[in-house]
């Protein structure tokens, strides 16, 4: 969908030190990653857009017309050039961001929210736990610990997904699997029907699988909260403490300034506190369905 020039204007104000006011950023590649999936990188419009963000923040991607919503950045910290963006089509908005083509234009608020504990993290080994779209949030921390591969001990990646088609960036999890600095293990709930090798089964039976030094590694996971909950239990079994296990929560950010208390998660707003959280901060919250 291609932006008429008068709805661009709308955001061209003076004052952008209004937190609302997004800032203009083009579409500059977009692809598919399967069905209802796609992957966009942008850069920005004009000089007043950063493509500045810390591993686990987020941005408000505005879609003219049609509305706002927050996606993860994942994409690598030390490309100052451009952002990308991975978004799954579940209602009006990730349609929109869905069907974006090269050279349309959207708006973008942020970066917003906590971080990824990349310092707490050096000299450690790290494992990282994603399910299904979790894996975008998480690939920054990828990236940083490969870049800076003497500051970090053993990194090993435990991706799952429902199927081998609801797979993202299939490419780079080939390469990293091959990579010699890294373990690299993906797994899918159901391969009937397709051509499929690899692994199959939940990723906490691979979690169980691991040989870990409790005192000396750190643990993250992003996915459904269900996923989360039985990942972050199979790292607890390997002797990790609550303050040594990350999560990151996804909810429904309006604002992103924890103004508007969309995000709110008990005594937390999503958007300020989170969306990184140590599970020892959220625990007891895990148990609660309600919340």
């Amino acid at each position: 969908m291609t932006v008429a020039k008068k709805d661009i204007k709308k955001i061209n104000v003076e004052d952008q030190k209004d937190p609302m006011v997004p800032l203009p950023f083009v579409v500059v590649d977009s692809w598919e990653e399967y069905p209802g999936c796609n992957t966009i990188v942008v850069k920005p419009a004009d000089e007043r857009g950063e493509c500045v963000f810390k591993p686990g923040q987020f941005h408000m991607i505005h879609t003219f017309g049609v509305g706002e919503v927050p996606i993860s950045n994942c994409s690598d910290e030390s490309d100052t050039d451009s952002l990308t963006f991975t978004i799954m089509d579940v209602g009006e908005v990730s349609a929109a961001l869905c069907n974006l083509k090269k050279d349309d234009q959207i708006g973008l608020r942020g970066p917003y929210g906590s971080a990824w504990p990349l310092e707490k993290a050096k000299g450690k080994d790290v494992v990282i736990v994603s399910g299904g779209l979790g894996l975008p949030p998480v690939r920054p921390i990828i990236y940083h610990i490969l870049k800076n591969r003497d500051a970090y001990g053993k990194l090993t990646l435990i991706h799952g997904a429902r199927t081998p088609s609801h797979l993202v960036y299939t490419d780079e999890l080939k390469e990293w699997d091959e990579r010699d600095d890294m373990e690299c293990i993906v797994t899918v709930d159901d391969a009937y029907g397709y051509e499929w090798d690899g692994n199959l089964g939940l990723v906490t039976e691979y979690i169980k699988g691991l040989s870990l030094d409790p005192k000396n590694t750190l643990g993250i996971t992003c996915g459904p909260e269900i996923m989360m909950k039985f990942a972050v239990a199979a790292l607890q079994e390997h002797g990790l403490t609550s303050d040594d296990v990350y999560v990151s929560m996804e909810r429904n950010m309006k604002c992103a300034i924890g103004h508007c208390g969309r995000c709110q998660y008990a005594p937390y707003f999503v958007c300020k506190d989170g969306p990184v959280f140590p599970f020892s901060g959220v625990e007891r919250l895990f148990a609660i369905k309600e919340v």
